[in-house]
């Protein structure tokens, strides 16, 4: 009889231990397949709809199982996959170096380039209605991103993903821009006008061809007049004829140099 006892308080003991583990977030051990592309395919399905534990169970479990089968690098390279889903963009960027470090000729190590540089576009500020303007914020990210992809777009220049860089690469260009603006702006305000003339040379000279570069243009020449500069402020309306043709605003400088 107490035998029967112990053996109850036992069955009883590691039921409530299960349940608890279950309600403080822990899940049960995948059911796994039987052979190694099954067991990706239900990490796949897995990182599809945010389970991301299971998934990290499903590829680790192919990584170590398999490690001299082709399926388990696909599986380490899930594994970065799964860490950029999560948006943990520093893990999922020593995973992707590390994929193609350890597989330097693999069909995918363009995929693996290409998204590691990502996780730095993936990480810019952004810009939400109650936080002040992307513009104000550190560009630390932007400016990694920028250099990641020019070199993702210089060692992989036949990658499918060339385009898609490209575009991205222009977006932080933009973004750069902007902020050089901003911080020309703040220095305008403050009447610093050698600090302005500094801001505005460089964004003309590190990010041409930006959507902001006429207003950096007109405010530079202001900047030069400010200096009482009249020949560096006749120079910025003849670049800005020069580098806008038949635009309004190369007319408008026109006018502006009397011509």
């Amino acid at each position: 009889m107490r035998l029967l006892r112990a053996v109850c308080l036992t069955a009883l003991l590691s039921t409530a231990a299960g349940c608890a583990a279950l309600s403080s977030g822990q899940t049960a051990e995948p059911d796994y397949a039987a052979d190694a592309a099954a067991n990706l395919q239900l990490g796949d399905e897995a990182l599809e709809r945010k389970d991301f534990l299971q998934a990290e169970r499903y590829y680790e479990h192919v990584r170590t199982k398999y490690p001299y089968l082709e399926v388990a690098n696909e599986a380490e390279l899930k594994l970065a996959d799964l860490a950029y889903a999560q948006e943990t963009y520093p893990e999922a960027r020593e995973k992707y170096q590390s994929f193609i470090k350890l597989h330097p000729t693999h069909p995918k190590v363009d995929y693996a380039a290409y998204r590691s540089a990502l996780s730095h576009f993936a990480d810019i500020p952004s810009d939400i209605f109650i936080l002040p303007p992307s513009t104000e914020k550190d560009q630390t990210e932007v400016r990694a991103a920028l250099v990641s992809l020019n070199d993702f777009v210089r060692q992989y220049p036949n990658s499918q993903y060339v385009p898609e860089a490209k575009k991205n690469i222009e977006e932080t260009r933009r973004k750069l821009a902007e902020h050089e603006l901003y911080v020309a702006s703040f220095y305008a305000r403050r009447e610093r006008w050698k600090a302005v003339v500094q801001r505005l040379e460089g964004l003309l000279t590190n990010f041409p061809g930006t959507a902001v570069e006429e207003e950096a243009l007109f405010d530079l020449h202001d900047a030069y007049v400010k200096l009482n500069d009249a020949e560096k402020a006749r120079q910025t309306l003849q670049r800005i004829i020069e580098r806008l043709p038949g635009t309004p605003a190369a007319e408008r400088a026109r006018r502006m140099m009397g011509s």
